[in-house]
C-alpha cells in the first residue's frame, strides 16, 4: 500500500487536538488517550490507521507500539486498511437482519459493484459489515461516515448513493419521517396536549 510506507506525524492543528485529549488524563495514564488518538490520526490519514501513526501515537504516549496495536486491532471502528471517501457500515444484527439489511447489502452490489469488504474502483465507497449501530428501532439502517441513516429501504439507499456520489449531503437520520424514536406507525400515547 502506497500509504504505508510513508512516516506518520500529526499535522500542527491535530498535535494540540491530541495534546489536548492526553492532557485530559492524570499524570501516569497518558495510555488512556489512545482511543481518541487513533480517531484522531484515521481522521487525518484519510479514513485508516497506518503502523507509522501507530508508532507515533506509541511516542507519544510513552508507551510500547505493540500496546497501540492491540487496541487498534481491537475496536472495529479503527480501519487498518485504506477505505473509500464513503465508509458504509451497514448494521447486520438482528433487528435490522430481521427489518431487511440484506437487502440494503444487496442494493450496494447493485448500485457499486461491490460485495462486503470491498471498495470501489474509483475509491468512493467501501462496503462493510458491522454489530449493532445503536438505532434497533429505526432499523434497517446504516451508518456513512459520521452519519447514521435509519428506516432504510433498499430505493432509499440507492438513492443516497447517488446524492453522494454528485456530491450532495443527503438527509440524515430517519429516512421514513420517523420522529426520533417513535412508533412507525406514529405516536399512540399522550395525543392529548391537556393531558399531564
Amino acid at each position: 500500500m502506497s500509504g504505508e510506507s510513508r512516516k506518520f506525524e500529526f499535522s500542527p492543528e491535530n498535535m494540540e487536538r491530541a495534546k489536548a485529549h492526553v492532557a485530559k488524563y492524570p499524570d501516569g495514564r497518558q495510555a488512556s488517550a489512545v482511543l481518541p488518538l487513533l480517531d484522531l490520526a484515521q481522521r487525518q490519514n484519510g479514513g485508516w490507521v497506518s503502523r507509522q501513526a501507530m508508532a507515533h501515537i506509541a511516542g507519544l504516549l510513552g508507551m510500547a507500539e505493540i500496546r497501540v496495536y492491540e487496541v487498534a486491532t481491537f475496536y472495529t471502528m479503527v480501519n487498518l486498511e485504506p477505505v473509500g471517501k464513503y465508509l458504509i457500515q451497514l448494521c447486520r444484527t438482528t433487528t435490522c437482519w430481521l427489518c431487511g439489511s440484506d437487502e440494503l447489502r444487496d442494493a450496494c452490489a447493485d448500485v457499486l459493484g461491490i460485495g462486503v469488504g470491498e471498495s470501489t474502483a474509483d475509491g468512493m465507497f467501501t462496503l462493510i459489515e458491522v454489530e449493532c449501530l445503536g438505532a434497533c428501532v429505526n432499523a434497517p439502517m446504516a451508518q456513512i461516515n459520521d452519519d447514521f441513516y435509519e428506516d432504510l429501504s433498499a430505493a432509499r439507499l440507492k438513492e443516497i448513493l447517488a446524492m453522494l456520489r454528485r456530491g450532495e449531503q443527503p438527509p440524515t437520520g430517519s429516512q421514513s419521517g420517523r420522529q426520533t424514536s417513535a412508533p412507525a406507525s406514529g405516536a399512540t400515547t399522550l395525543l392529548d396536549s391537556g393531558s399531564a
